[in-house]
Order: structure tokens, then sequence, then C-alpha cells
């Protein structure tokens, strides 16, 4: 992924079409990015959710929320006018 010519290095996390759908998750675990996201924002912290799930790491978390992050980039592009 790219974003302002920068290459993104998402190697924590895996698109599969015959895991979870095809949802994104952190590699090799059936754990979709949108559910740390949403614990997150419901209130638990990294620190429950790395209780909770033992396979996840720091880096999964943080690297879910850096692919979120990226998903919700929004680039916006002028279109012109055309004069009449």
């Amino acid at each position: 992924m790219k974003v302002e010519g920068t290459e993104l290095q998402f190697g924590r996390i895996s698109i599969d079409p015959n895991v979870c759908h095809g949802q994104a998750c952190v590699k090799g675990t059936r754990m979709p990015v949108h559910q740390i996201v949403r614990m997150l924002a419901n209130g638990d912290t990294v620190e429950d959710l790395l209780a909770e799930y033992p396979f996840l790491s720091r880096a999964d978390v943080m690297a879910s929320l850096d692919y979120a992050a990226a998903l919700a980039e929004e680039q916006v592009t002028p279109i012109e006018v055309a004069s009449l």
C-alpha cells in the first residue's frame, strides 16, 4: 500500500480469502484487524488485549492500528470545473 509516495510495510497483517472471509487479520492468526481496533475504541487497553489474547504481541496491535489508519487516510484530488 502506498500513501503519499511512501511504501508502508504491513508485514504483520495478512489478507487471505480463505481466512476470516478475506478480512485483514494479524498474520498467522484469525484475529481480524477490525476486532482489535473496535476493542481499543470501546475502552480496552493494549495490555487488556495482550492478556486476553496471548498469541498477540504489542507490535501486532500497533500494526493493526497503523493498517487501519492507512485505510482511513483520505486523499482528495480536486476536480477542475470546466468554464462555460
